[in-house]
């Protein structure tokens, strides 16, 4: 029987995937801790799926958490370093007064990516920001994902196109600038929380790198219409405590008042 050839090929990193790296990179800063809490979400599942438009889970996590977020300050803060330039201030807390959602949003690489890269990682990782979700409806919340997830990358991912362009030393700089910030710019360029979702691909991803402060994920739906949700929180500013309240609060919002939006949107759908 003939041999079958061995061949190896090499290709450099592209800008994109280096930018995901040094992301990586900062996350592993961050001494984060998951929190479970198994939620039975089965009749928010079947409002959601009558609801016109449907809405999708990470449109209803994001508001929820951004809800129970307005009485928690905490869900809204960030560790801030002491600085060597001013090292007589210790670490602080900065908090927002909103939240900022950060999206993990995979979509296909543009047309102009190299074959050679698009054969090798056909799929690219963008980050959406959506301020004060809870204060939008769900059906607007629900396309402004969509719209991030569909439009051309120079019209909603600009800054993140312009920072994969710089040197990578000036790059790593400007994230860690962000991160380190106790002004408006932290929010507003990284977010207050993130969510990275598998549940439409029928995985989770418990325990996925974030260098803010919380991050949220979920679990598909099981038979029963229970969901694992995991909420990630850093630990120089969150105890378990606090966290797993959190996400007792989350489902309260789930079950209660997003259900009651969902309800309405099928019954105006109902009376056209």
């Amino acid at each position: 029987m003939a041999e079958t050839r061995l061949v190896v090929t090499t290709h450099g990193l592209d800008r994109h995937r280096r930018l995901v790296g040094d992301i990586v990179r900062l996350s592993r800063r961050v001494p984060t801790f998951p929190v479970d809490r198994v939620m039975v979400l089965g009749e928010v599942d079947r409002l959601r799926r009558q609801a016109v438009p449907r809405i999708g889970w990470t449109a209803l996590l994001v508001k929820g958490f951004a809800l129970v977020a307005r009485e928690r300050p905490a869900l809204r803060s960030w560790y801030v370093p002491r600085r060597w330039i001013t090292p007589w201030r210790g670490p602080r807390w900065a908090t927002s007064s909103i939240s900022v959602a950060s999206i993990a949003i995979s979509r296909p690489r543009p047309t102009d990516t190299p074959a050679a890269i698009r054969a090798l990682d056909p799929e690219a990782l963008w980050w959406a920001r959506i301020r004060a979700p809870d204060a939008l409806p769900l059906p607007v919340l629900q396309e402004e994902i969509t719209r991030h997830a569909t439009a051309p990358e120079e019209e909603v991912f600009t800054r993140q196109r312009e920072l994969r362009q710089l040197p990578g030393w000036l790059r790593r700089m400007v994230l860690r600038a962000n991160l380190a910030s106790p002004g408006a710019k932290r929010p507003s360029r990284l977010g207050t929380f993130s969510i990275s979702m598998l549940a439409g691909e029928g995985c989770s991803n418990r325990h996925h790198p974030t260098f803010l402060s919380t991050s949220l994920s979920a679990s598909p739906l099981d038979e029963s219409g229970r969901s694992v949700v995991t909420l990630l929180a850093d630990h120089r500013i969150l105890d378990g405590v606090p966290v797993a309240r959190a996400l007792a609060a989350l489902e309260v919002v789930l079950t209660g008042p997003l259900s009651a939006e969902l309800a309405a949107l099928a019954a105006a759908q109902r009376r056209q």
